[in-house]
C-alpha cells in the first residue's frame, strides 16, 4: 500500500538511479512507438514513469537535509547530474512533445477538462525546457541545468556546514539569567573541570533564545554577526546561480529569469508583482515606523539605549510583549509540550476535517521520527505522514514539507496512496526533559501541516495534478498560511493548550493576550517579508555582472524599506536558501501573494464559525482535494464566492482598519 522509507543501500544510489533512469527511458521509447496515442495509453503511464523516479530520488535528497553526513553529501552529489541530465533530455524530447500535441489535437472531443489541463501544462513545460530550441542551444541548456543543480546543492551544503561549525560559549550566569529555564537546560554543560557553562549555536531554537533573552548586548551582537555573516563561500555560488539562471532565460527567449518564472505562476507579469509588493510598502510603512519608535522609546526607558540596533530588536520586543501584552514566553511554553500539542492538533483536525491519525511502526531515519497513517471519517486509510520535529546537529535549519508519494489511480485502476514528510526544528527533548514549544513553533507546525494536508487529502487520480503537483508556485502557500490562523483561535487552543504538568487548559485571559499579541509588530514583519521578496524579484530581473552587484541591489532595497540600520557585516543573501537552493527564485513574493488568499478564506470562517462543518467541507473538497486540477483563482472563487482582496490581509494584520 505504501512505499517504505529505506536508505540502507544509500551508497548504491548512483548505480540504482542509473538503472531506474534506463528503465524509464526504455518505457518512454515503448510508449512513443504506439501508433494511436491516447491520454490513457500514453499520458497515464508517462506520468507513472515520472512518479517512480520521484519516489526514488526524494529520500536521497531528504536524508541529506535531515541527517547530513559525508556519505549523504557524496551520494547526492553523484545523483544530481544524473537526474538533471535526465530531466533536461526529457524536457527537450521533441517526440514526446509531438505525441502530447497529437493527443490534444486528435482526441480533443473525448478529453476531460482535467486531461486537457494536464496536456496544456505539459506543453508549456516542454516549451520552457527548450524543446523547440536548436540542437546546439539544447546542449547549452543541458549543461546549464546540470550546473544549476550542482550550484544549488553546494549553496545548501555550505549553509549547513557553516551553521554547524559555530558555537558561542558563555561562562557568566548574568549573561543568561533571563533565558527561559527550558532553553537553559539544553544550553548548560560542564567543562572538564566541572564548571558550568552555556553553549549557544546557530541552530534556530538556540539562536532565537539568546537573541530574545540574552542580557549581554555584546554577546547578542556576536551571535547575530555569526548568523548573518555565515557561509561567506556562498557569495560566489549565488553569483554563479544568477548568471546561469539569466543564461537559461535568455536561451528560452526571456529578458530575465523573473520573466521566465512568471510564466507558470498566477501573477501575470513582473510589473504586477512589483506593484503588488510596493502596495504593501505604501500601506505598512507608517505603522511600522510607529512600531519601531515604540521599541526605541522602551529600550531608552529601560536601559538608556540611544542607538537601537538590529540585534537589540528581539530582546526589547520580547520584554515589551511581556510587560504590555502579558506575554511571558516561558509561561506559554508550559502549555505547548510537543506530545500534548500533537495529540491536540490531531483532535482539532478530526473535528475540523473529519480525519484521524493512527501511530504506526515503520522504518524512519531517526528514532524521534513519528509516523502516522491518516484515516478518513470511515476509518479508511488514505495517506501517511512522517513527522521529524526536533532540532539536532547535521539537520538543516528551518521547517518544510516534502511531498514523497502522490495519490493516483494507475492503468489497472489501483489507487496509490500519498505520503509526506513534515520537518521542524523544535527544542529537542531528552531523558527527563520535555520539548516545550514557543507559540511561534506551534504556528510553524500548523503552517507545514497545511502544506501536508494539501498533498495528502487530494482526491485526484492524475499524478501531474494530484496533491501539490500542478499548483502554481505563488499560491502553494495558501493552505499552509490559512491553517496558521487557527493556532490563535480560542476554540482550537482549548483543545490542545494544556499545562505539561497539571494538565490544566490555558485560561481565557491568556488566550486573549496571545491573540491580541498576534499582530504585535505586524507592519514591521510585513516590511521584512516584502524586503526579502523585492530583493529576490529584482535580483532575478537584473543583470549581475560585477562581484558587488548583489550587495548593491540589496543595499538599494534596504535603503527604501529598512527602518533600522543594517550592520555592514550582515550578508543575509549568503544564507537565503529559499531563493538559491529552495525553489523560490523570483518567487519569494509568493508568501505574500498566497497570504492574501489565506486571509480572505479565514474571514469566511470568522463570519460563519471556526468549526462550520459546511464551510470546512467546502474548503476540504474544493481547495485541498482538487490539488492542481484547476487554476487556484477559479477554485478560490468557487470556495469563497469572491475574488481575493489585499485589504483583507492588511485588516486581519491590523495594519489598516
Amino acid at each position: 500500500m505504501f512505499t517504505e522509507f529505506d536508505t540502507k543501500n544509500l551508497k548504491d544510489s548512483k548505480e540504482n538511479l542509473k538503472s531506474l533512469l534506463k528503465l524509464s527511458r526504455d518505457k518512454i521509447n515503448i510508449l512513443l512507438e504506439l501508433e494511436d496515442k491516447t491520454f490513457n495509453n500514453f499520458m497515464k503511464p508517462y506520468q507513472e514513469v515520472s512518479e517512480k523516479i520521484g519516489e526514488f530520488v526524494c529520500p536521497i535528497f531528504h536524508i541529506d537535509s535531515v541527517c547530513n553526513s559525508d556519505e549523504t553529501k557524496k551520494v547526492q552529489e553523484e545523483c544530481i547530474p544524473l537526474i538533471s541530465l535526465y530531466e533536461t533530455e526529457l524536457g527537450q524530447n521533441e517526440n514526446i512533445y509531438k505525441s502530447i500535441k497529437y493527443i490534444q489535437y486528435n482526441h480533443n472531443k473525448s478529453l476531460m477538462p482535467i486531461q486537457n489541463l494536464i496536456l496544456e501544462n505539459e506543453l508549456k513545460d516542454f516549451t520552457l525546457q527548450g524543446c523547440s530550441l536548436e540542437k546546439e542551444k539544447k546542449e547549452q541548456l543541458k549543461e546549464i541545468n546540470i550546473k544549476l543543480s550542482e550550484a544549488s546543492n553546494k549553496f545548501s551544503q555550505n549553509l549547513i556546514e557553516a551553521t554547524n561549525a559555530y558555537e558561542m560559549i558563555i561562562e557568566d550566569f548574568d549573561d543568561v539569567k533571563e533565558i527561559p529555564k527550558s532553553d537553559l537546560q539544553f544550553a548548560s554543560f560542564k567543562d572538564k573541570d566541572g564548571k558550568e557553562k552555556y553553549k549557544f549555536t546557530l541552530q534556530s531554537p538556540s539562536y532565537i533564545s539568546y537573541m530574545a533573552h540574552g542580557t549581554n548586548r555584546k554577546k547578542r551582537e556576536e551571535l547575530n554577526r555569526a548568523y548573518t555573516s555565515r557561509a561567506s563561500n556562498n557569495e560566489e555560488v549565488s553569483e554563479e546561480i544568477l548568471r546561469l539562471e539569466k543564461q537559461k532565460a535568455n536561451l528560452l527567449g526571456f529578458k530575465s529569469y523573473a520573466e521566465l518564472s512568471i510564466e507558470k505562476k498566477m501573477a501575470k507579469s513582473c510589473d504586477e508583482v512589483l506593484e503588488f509588493l510596493n502596495h504593501f510598502v505604501l500601506k505598512a510603512n507608517k505603522s511600522a515606523k510607529q512600531e519601531l519608535e515604540t521599541i526605541r522609546n522602551y529600550a531608552k526607558k529601560l536601559d538608556n539605549i540611544d542607538n537601537l540596533q538590529s540585534y537589540d530588536l528581539s530582546f526589547y520586543s520580547q520584554k515589551y510583549k511581556k510587560e504590555y501584552y502579558d506575554i511571558d514566553e516561558e509561561f506559554y511554553r508550559q502549555y505547548f509540550e510537543e506530545e500534548s500539542m500533537l495529540e491536540g492538533f490531531f483532535n482539532f483536525l478530526n473535528k475540523f476535517l473529519d480525519i484521524s491519525f493512527e501511530r504506526i511502526k515503520t522504518k524512519t531515519w531517526d528514532v524521534k521520527v513519528k509516523t502516522y497513517d491518516v484515516l478518513d471519517k470511515n476509518k479508511k486509510i488514505i495517506a501517511r505522514i512522517y513527522l521529524d520535529l526536533e532540532a539536532r546537529k547535521n539537520k538543516r535549519a528551518g521547517a518544510w514539507m516534502n511531498d514523497w508519494c502522490t495519490r493516483y489511480k494507475d492503468e489497472n485502476s489501483n489507487i496509490h496512496l500519498p505520503s509526506a514528510f513534515v520537518i521542524c526544528n523544535f527544542p529537542p527533548s531528552k531523558k527527563g526533559i520535555k520539548s516545550l514549544l514557543r507559540h511561534s513553533d506551534v504556528v510553524t507546525f500548523f503552517h507545514e501541516m497545511g502544506h501536508a494536508l494539501h498533498h495528502l487529502l487530494s482526491k485526484e487520480d492524475e499524478i501531474f495534478v494530484s496533491g501539490v503537483n500542478g499548483v502554481s508556485w505563488d499560491v502553494i502557500e495558501f493552505p499552509s498560511q490559512f491553517l496558521e490562523y487557527f493556532a490563535y483561535e480560542e476554540e482550537v487552543l482549548k483543545i490542545f493548550a494544556k499545562h505539561n504538568i497539571t494538565g490544566k487548559v490555558l485560561d481565557d485571559k491568556s488566550i486573549k493576550s496571545l491573540k491580541k499579541a498576534r499582530n504585535f509588530q505586524s507592519a514591521m514583519a510585513t516590511l521584512r517579508q516584502v524586503e526579502f521578496a523585492l530583493f529576490d524579484f529584482k535580483l532575478f530581473m537584473s543583470n549581475i555582472s560585477k562581484p558587488n552587484d548583489v550587495q548593491k541591489l540589496l543595499d538599494d532595497v534596504r535603503a527604501k524599506i529598512d527602518l533600522l540600520p543594517v550592520p555592514a557585516y550582515n550578508k543575509f543573501q549568503n544564507g537565503f536558501s529559499h531563493i538559491f537552493a529552495g525553489g523560490y527564485s523570483a518567487g519569494y513574493y509568493s508568501y505574500k501573494w498566497a497570504e492574501v488568499l489565506s486571509a480572505d478564506a479565514f474571514y469566511c470562517f470568522l463570519e460563519k464559525g471556526i468549526f462550520c462543518k459546511e464551510l470546512a467541507n467546502k474548503y476540504k473538497n474544493t481547495i485541498l482535494a482538487k490539488g492542481g486540477s484547476e487554476h487556484m483563482d477559479k477554485l478560490f472563487y468557487e470556495f469563497a464566492n469572491k475574488n481575493p482582496n489585499i485589504d483583507s490581509l492588511l485588516k486581519i494584520d491590523e495594519i489598516i482598519s
